[in-house]
Order: structure tokens, then sequence, then C-alpha cells
């Protein structure tokens, strides 16, 4: 099918190009997790560019069709391996990583013994294998972004911008794409399925292209990754209760409580974790403990608790009645109206328009 033909070096061509920009990352930003997302959009791209050109090119050399094989089997362990830097950049490889090579050697051996038996071999092993090597990696990937979401909370203010919902988006798209491509594949001509799936994928592909060139730096630079405590590792530390005695928490209480008080740092909309500790003169890790130990939150909520007694008792000052709630937001600390409706109305149960409209029905 001609069109077909087109759709698939359209998606080729995005995903090359998607691949050259994160690979030469002109940005500098998340240098590790775009080097491996580059690296997986460049292997995903031989999908299409397999479709297109193989079966006239390609179909009768072997050794082509094993490297082609497990380049291909490779792209959901890349797409892993991409966000796992992109949420700890200070990740390094152990020894018990090399068990993620089981099953490309599997996925190679199968292919071998199916190219080069004499035998009639049934493709259903390999189709299996490829299925469920996807979506076990797309499930790490999940995993391991709902966790980060998890751990920003310990020394970020504000979420959106690093909250990596954007390759949430992706593992949902690509879920539902390895769904739909074995349920047609199964039951419905393939034939038909090529069109219509290469169309959604390339809505997907400029989906991705979309959000990765968009994503900021996840770890600003004013941030040292490697101070970053980790929810994890606080919890740890709560329980021994070993960090500091009583009466050091006691202090350090205090004089937060002073500092939010009489400089109202909560303000600033990028405040994190190690800029407040700077302020008070402690360590992240300390500052951290003070606050998970001392005020049975994390950093995120008792950050934007103060931005929302900030909110309300702008809301409550005629002298801002003339604001929108976005500027009221603005002026809390929040940098969104979504952030600052999502977070009020968690907070107190209603949305800051009802919390005004309150007022005015007094």
């Amino acid at each position: 099918m001609v069109l077909n033909n087109v759709v698939s070096f359209l998606i080729a061509g995005s995903i090359l190009l998607l691949a050259f920009l994160l690979l030469t990352n002109p940005l500098q930003i998340n240098k590790k997790g775009n080097f491996y997302f580059g690296l997986c959009s460049l292997c995903w791209s031989t999908f299409w560019l397999d479709e297109a050109l193989a079966d006239q090119v390609f179909v009768h050399r072997p050794l082509f069709i094993l490297t082609k094989g497990i380049i291909q089997f490779l792209v959901p362990f890349l797409f892993f391996i991409s966000t796992l830097f992109y949420t700890k950049p200070i990740y390094k490889f152990t020894k018990k990583d090399s068990l993620h090579l089981l099953l490309p050697m599997s996925y190679l051996t199968l292919l071998y013994y199916q190219l080069f038996s004499n035998q009639s071999i049934n493709n259903t092993p390999i189709v299996i294998l490829i299925i469920l090597n996807a979506l076990f990696y797309i499930s790490l990937a999940y995993f391991t972004v709902v966790k980060h979401q998890r751990d920003i909370e310990t020394f970020v203010s504000t979420k959106e911008p690093v909250d990596l919902n954007w390759i949430k988006m992706i593992i949902y798209a690509i879920t539902c794409s390895i769904i739909s491509t074995a349920l047609y594949t199964t039951f419905i001509n393939t034939q038909a399925l090529n069109l219509y799936i290469n169309i959604f994928f390339l809505i997907i592909a400029y989906m991705i292209a979309y959000f990765a060139i968009k994503q900021g730096e996840i770890y600003p630079k004013n941030i040292d990754v490697n101070q970053i405590v980790h929810a994890q590792e606080i919890e740890k530390e709560q329980d021994k209760n070993t960090l500091m005695d009583q009466a050091d928490l006691n202090l350090y209480k205090e004089q937060l409580s002073a500092l939010m008080i009489q400089q109202n740092p909560y303000l600033d909309s990028d405040l994190n974790l190690v800029k407040l500790a700077e302020k008070l003169g402690v360590s992240t890790h300390q500052l951290s403990y003070v606050i998970n130990k001392g005020f049975n939150e994390n950093f995120f909520q008792f950050i934007n608790a103060y931005r929302v007694e900030k909110a309300k008792e702008l809301l409550n000052n005629p002298k801002y009645d003339a604001y929108t709630i976005l500027a009221i937001g603005y002026e809390s600390g929040f940098n969104s109206k979504t952030t600052f409706n999502t977070t009020f109305k968690k907070i107190t149960k209603i949305t800051p328009t009802q919390y005004r409209n309150m007022r005015s029905n007094l």
C-alpha cells in the first residue's frame, strides 16, 4: 500500500528527528535521560523503516534480520533505562543489571533457531516473548515514574515542571498500542491493521516529540542531586530517630516556623529543599527530618500549606477583590491555576472561587 508506506516514512522520519534532537540535546538538560531516550527513539524508528523497506531490500538477509530483531527488541529496555536516568541521574549500573540480558538473549536464541532451522517453526513463542518484554519494561518505567512523583515531594514545592507526567502519557499510549496491535493481529486482517495502526503511531510520534522537546530540567542546576533525600531514606531516619534528639528537633521547629512567618520564603514559586535549608542554616537531611518528624509532613505539603493560608488571607481581604483567582495564586507562591486549585481544595475541601464566594455571601 503506497499510503501505508508514506505514513511509515513519516513516522520513521519524525522519530529519527526526535532521536537527533535528544542525542544532541541542544538545551543540555536531563543529559543521561535524553541520551538513552534518544537511543530508544533511534532503535524505535527501525520498526517503520523496516516496514517501508525491508520487504524489498532485506528479506533474504538473515544477518540483517537478526540485527534488526535484537535492536527492536531492546526498545522497551532502553525506554525503561531513559526513565531510570530521568528520575535518578546519578544512577550507576551494577552487576545485578546484567540480569536484563536474559530476555534479549532468549529472544536472540529463538530468532536464530527460527531463521536457521530446517524445521517449520511456530512464531507464537517469539510473539509472546516480544509482548511480555514490552509490557515488563513499560511496567517498570511506569512504577519508576510513580516512585519519582512521590519522591519529588521531599524536595520541591511545585511538581508540574518535574513530575514526568509526559512519560506516563507515553506509557499509556504505548500500552494501548501494544494491546490493540495484539488484538487486531489476532482477530482482524493484518493488511487492514497496518494503515490504521500506523496513523495512530504517527499521532503518538508527534505527541512524544512535543512532550520530549517541551520537557524542563528535572533537577534544577542549583540542586546537587546527591543532597536530595529520597522518601524511603527519610522514612528510615524517622523510624530510627537517630538524626537528632528531641531538644534539637524542637529548636529547629521553632526556628523554621519563625523563618516561614518572618521571611515568607514560600512566596518563591521555585522554592526547593536546598534553598530553604540554606536559609535556615542546616543540611538538607536535617531539614527533611525536621519537616517529616516535627510537622508530620513532607516538604511539598509543608510549603503549600503556608501558600494556602496566604491565599485565604488575600481572598478575605477586600483590597484584593479585583484580583483574579490566578493572580491570587501567583501572589501566594503558586505558579499555575491548576496547582493552586488542586492544592487549595485538597487542604480546605473547597476551591478558591468557592471560598471567595462564601465570604461575599456573608
